[in-house]
């Protein structure tokens, strides 16, 4: 992983496919290439760290880099460190086969074996390689056919775009648990992992499914199995204008998405509150809605911030529609033994619609016959085309790697599901009409929270240079503290730890000093003076407190004066303004330290390996 795009047509391909790798620059990475076909001739350069580098290294070279075929790739490392001999495109002996990968061959160590006892010479310590040597071993004078076979010695996931000296303006597209996506054009065609890189140029698309392929030249697309057997499949339009991917005069991505939450959150329930029964009108989900009134329990497979919000919807199933709810991580949930039953729902929650792990959980789920939902922002992404039903979170493109305004959508979405689980079971229409009419409120009320934003920054900026931070709450915000340190972590690189209010006395006290300070969640709710008992357990023990409470509030005073408030909701959602804060505080965090907001070390926005 993590970005590719491929361009065959009239344009110049060199400057097409690095406009297209910036395009995906928020993905996360940590080198990057490319390889431009003209004619016969094939020019491949790479580099190390930003797509900068590898513009810079092109516009170097004595002669301008131009050609009407090319692939390029932003490369978050797998296998072999970051370095140029690493990175994306990878050729083989002949140098004739020029090749980008998403995703890990997971047996690439026998077929590495095997080459190398055939006289094939490696130079990278990637798994992708072995796919270019394989490409070469088996050449037969048909890029297709090569690549058809060459599909069937490969284990794990992949998606991956190939060109040929021998075989000019002809590019081979294969795809098997890695997204890729086909744009056409007016006599082109440009190929990538996300429509981010592709919608610059058209809107019409083409979904690879798993076991698909597609050769690809100027002015012509024919796509197929990984048998060779023609298929026929529908042209899809992207929805989002590019103009969704600029920072609109933010100086980042995440501060901007941060503060398009009150629109977002509008748009997650746009015609979706019905408040006159006190239902959820979701028509993603009408064709299954028999089965969903079957439905006795719920399992969430979900990673990360995704998890996070399934933890508050957990709550919600339990308490709205007297569900049993589970949370699985989506990684872990194939490898143990659960328990199934025909009333069961599996429901994958992804921002980017193709977060493999999720993606697994949810093809285990579908194998043992329960009904699989999927909640995603992303219109025609795998987990979108492979769930029996879903939802999607209308809230446009989701620029930097740490999630924000996906996860309060997500928490808005999965309540309008719980209502309407609730009100087709036990739910009364005078507690779905409560719920939904200050759920129309919240937009106007996150407004609010936002404008406390040079407070917040100056209590990020007092507490920058900590080590540690303990991130408390009880009941609906205990996901939310979990959520809070992830923020911390994932940004500030700072240490962080999410811990239900009460759980700290039974050992992470232990931790508690002046120079470890504790955020508290402590809303006025019915676990508010069980919050406060906490936190002067940590005042007692000389710790510093940061605390989000309810505004009016003048108790919380006299325990601490670094407070943040928010404006008085109902219990069950207060999480969705609790979040906005901790957002902001973990967001100044890291700005403050002068570190890289948007794309922060080591981590990569859609995670499509396993």
């Amino acid at each position: 992983m993590c970005g590719i795009v491929g361009y065959i047509g009239t344009k110049n391909a060199y400057e097409v496919v690095l406009e297209g790798l910036k395009r995906l620059e928020y993905r996360g990475y940590d080198s990057a290439g490319l390889a431009i076909q003209s004619g016969a001739h094939i020019t491949c350069t790479k580099s190390c760290g930003r797509i900068k580098n590898l513009e810079n290294k092109c516009n170097n070279k004595k002669k301008k880099i131009r050609g009407t075929a090319g692939i390029a790739h932003t490369r978050w490392a797998t296998h072999g460190r970051p370095a140029k001999i690493n990175a994306h495109p990878h050729t083989d002996c002949s140098r004739k086969i020029y090749l980008v990968h998403n995703g890990i061959i997971e047996n690439f160590q026998s077929l590495k074996k095997w080459l190398m006892e055939k006289g094939h010479r490696f130079y990278s310590s990637t798994d992708t390689e072995v796919i270019s040597h394989l490409i070469e071993e088996y050449y037969n004078g048909d890029l297709k056919s090569t690549v058809s076979k060459v599909t069937h010695h490969l284990k794990g996931a992949f998606a991956f775009a190939v060109i040929h000296k021998d075989e000019p303006d002809k590019m081979v597209l294969a795809r098997f648990g890695s997204p890729l996506v086909i744009g056409l054009g007016d006599r082109e065609f440009i190929a990538a992992s996300d429509v981010a890189a592709i919608v610059l140029h058209t809107r019409n698309v083409i979904y690879l499914n798993d076991g698909e392929m597609a050769e690809i030249s100027n002015n012509d697309i024919k796509l197929f199995n990984f048998e060779k057997e023609e298929l026929d499949k529908d042209i899809a339009k992207i929805e989002w204008d590019i103009a969704h991917a600029d920072k609109k005069g933010y100086p980042h991505f995440m501060l901007k998405e941060i503060c398009e939450q009150p629109v977002t959150i509008q748009d997650s329930i746009r015609g979706r509150v019905m408040l006159d029964k006190g239902n959820a009108k979701l028509g993603g989900l009408d064709k299954v809605e028999k089965q969903i009134r079957g439905i006795n329990k719920i399992k969430m497979v979900v990673c990360g911030t995704a998890r996070h919000a399934a933890l508050v919807g957990k709550y919600y199933f339990e308490e709205l529609a007297n569900l049993a709810a589970e949370v699985d991580f989506a990684s872990e949930f194939r490898y143990r033994q659960t328990i199934w039953d025909k009333k069961t729902a599996v429901i994958g929650i992804s921002q980017s619609g193709e977060t493999a792990d999720t993606l697994a959980a949810i093809r285990e789920g579908k194998e043992k016959g329960a009904l699989t939902l999927g909640i995603t922002n992303t219109v025609g992404s795998t987990i979108a085309r492979e769930t029996d039903a879903g939802i999607y979170n209308h809230i446009g493109p989701e620029i930097s790697v740490a999630s924000t305004k996906a996860f309060t959508s997500q928490l808005v979405v999965l309540l309008l599901l719980a209502v309407k689980m609730g009100r087709q079971r036990s739910l009364s229409l005078t507690r779905g009409r409560e719920i939904l009419k200050e759920l129309n409120k919240i937009p106007a009320k996150i407004s609010r929270i936002l404008k406390q934003q040079d407070y917040i920054k100056e209590l990020a900026d007092r507490y920058k240079n900590s080590k540690h931070f303990a991130f408390l709450g009880r009941k609906f915000n205990y996901p939310l503290a979990l959520e809070g340190a992830l923020k911390v972590k994932e940004i500030s690189y700072i240490h962080s730890e999410g811990l239900p209010s009460g759980e700290i006395k039974h050992g992470s006290i232990a931790l508690i000093d002046k120079k470890f300070p504790s955020f508290i969640i402590a809303p006025e709710d019915s676990v508010y003076e069980k919050n406060i008992s906490n936190l002067q357990e940590i005042k007692s023990r000389c710790g510093e407190v940061i605390a989000i409470a309810t505004e009016g509030n003048k108790e919380i005073k006299k325990l601490t004066s670094d407070i943040i408030y928010i404006p008085e909701t109902i219990e069950i959602l207060n999480p969705v303004l609790t979040a906005v804060p901790m957002q902001l505080f973990a967001y100044y965090l890291s700005s403050l330290k002068g570190l890289d907001v948007d794309k922060p070390r080591n981590l990569a926005k859609s995670v499509t390996v396993e």
